[in-house]
Formats: structure tokens, C-alpha cells, sequence
């Protein structure tokens, strides 16, 4: 495959379910250790993390040599928000709150050069395009890209249908922390009829020929999800797993 080529979409096409783990640290420095850990991706997170473009290109940049495929989300479905994060190279995009279909259309709009779309071309300034170093980079970027569109409340698994059949959507990922507190169980991602309705959501998803996707930190839900067909599936948060090894460690001591 050449530069430009979406290793991650076409894993979700026809690829074995791809594993991943979520960047919150906003450092190029530790976004690059754990690229080096055989993870499929790398969910780096503008929405609850600190990130903006500088940190977010810095991330990209660290990964970049590694074989793990780095997903960027931004802070809200903003069409400037998502030229500038496709000019600096992020190609898989997973948008925040999708409530409906229009909101999805206008996600997939704002990833594709027009006709099909409104991104702006400036190719020329862009490290996306290597800085027109390639050469076909225009007429082959909007099949490269990958919107993935997040789901999280009662509404959104409502139109999930209309969701799914939009054109331009590969995946759709399944956010347990605000549906729960959607479904009134703030904090408890596991509760019974918050459990039945991702498990209804993953096959509904599967249903429309589109990837689901889900972030779970226990292991044995997230595998659960894993056997009953979700293609992304990410294990583990960067802040979670320092803070608890050192909240470990410190307790060894007495701390």
C-alpha cells in the first residue's frame, strides 16, 4: 500500500476486528511509546482531552512511523474544525454526539473535496497531500477517508437506522458512557438495559454493512463486544492506565 492509502478503513472492510487504545495525554513523546506497543490504532481525542491542532499534528507526526493507525476526534462536528485536522493528515475521523442522519451527511460532507463535499482545497500547505509531493493526492483523498460517527444517547439509537444507511459512514461507534447517563445510569455502563441497548445497536449496525465500534475498559465486556461482531473495539485509555499503575505503586509504599 502507498502513503495515501487508509490502512484503517480498509482493515474495517476486510481486515480481522482491529484493537485500539485512546490518547488523552495530548504528547507526541508518549503518543509515540504507545505506538510502539502493536496496537491497531490509536484514537487521539480532541473532544474531553486537551488537544488542538498543534498537539493533535505533533501526535500524528509520532505515530506516523509505527504500524498503528491513528483516529482523530475533534471537539464537535465543525466543518472548519475537520478541514484543518484532514490538511494535517488525520484520514480516519470519529465525530462526536451524532444525533441524526443530517448531522452524519454533514460529517461526510465536510471530509470530501466538491463536488461531493465542502472541503476547502489547499493542498499545497497541507502535510496531508505531503505538500503536493502526491501527485494524485486530489482526485484519490475523499475515497481515502474514513468517518466513523459516535452514537451516545437514546435519540441517536432511535434514528440509528437513518444513521447507518447514509452513504460516506464506515462505522459507527457506540459511546456507553453518555448513553448511560442518557438512559439515567450516569457511570454505570454495565447496567442490564444499558448493556441490551449497545447489544441491539452492534447488530443493528452490522445489519447496514457498517463497522461498529465501541470503547470498553474491561476486558472481558470489551471481548464480549468483540464476539458478538464489533470490528473496532478500543481496550484501554492512556490516563486511566497511568493513573491506576501509579496510584498502585504508591500504595505499595504507603502512599
Amino acid at each position: 500500500m502507498d502513503q495515501l492509502t487508509n490502512k484503517f478503513k480498509h482493515a474495517l472492510q476486510a481486515g480481522p476486528p482491529q484493537i485500539g487504545l485512546w490518547l488523552g495525554l495530548c504528547s507526541g513523546y508518549s503518543a509515540e511509546i504507545l505506538a510502539g506497543t502493536g496496537f491497531d490504532w490509536l484514537l487521539i481525542d480532541g473532544e474531553h482531552a486537551p488537544n488542538d491542532i498543534t498537539s493533535t499534528l505533533a501526535q500524528l507526526q509520532a505515530i506516523a512511523p509505527y504500524p498503528s493507525q491513528p483516529v482523530v476526534r475533534p471537539a464537535w462536528n465543525d466543518p472548519v474544525i475537520t478541514k484543518q485536522l484532514l490538511d494535517i493528515g488525520a484520514q480516519t475521523l470519529l465525530f462526536p454526539m451524532i444525533q441524526n442522519a443530517a448531522q452524519a451527511r454533514e460529517a461526510v460532507r465536510a471530509t470530501r473535496y466538491p463536488p461531493a463535499g465542502i472541503r476547502g482545497v489547499g493542498s499545497a500547505l497541507a502535510r496531508a497531500s505531503r505538500w503536493n509531493r502526491i501527485p494524485d493526492y486530489l482526485s484519490r483523498a475523499n475515497n481515502e477517508i474514513c468517518v466513523l460517527v459516535q452514537v451516545e444517547t437514546r435519540e441517536a439509537l432511535q434514528n440509528l437506522a437513518e444513521i447507518a444507511a447514509v452513504e460516506g459512514v464506515d462505522g459507527v461507534f457506540i459511546g456507553p458512557a453518555d448513553l448511560s447517563a442518557d438512559m439515567g445510569y450516569i457511570g454505570n455502563p454495565q447496567h442490564p438495559e444499558v448493556q441490551a441497548a449497545i447489544e441491539q445497536a452492534i447488530a443493528q449496525i452490522q445489519s447496514f454493512g457498517k463497522a461498529a465500534g465501541i470503547l470498553m475498559t474491561d476486558t472481558d465486556a470489551a471481548q464480549h463486544y468483540l464476539n458478538l461482531g464489533a470490528r473496532f473495539v478500543a481496550v484501554g485509555v492512556d490516563t486511566i492506565l497511568l493513573t491506576g499503575t501509579a496510584n498502585t505503586l504508591a500504595k505499595r509504599f504507603g502512599k
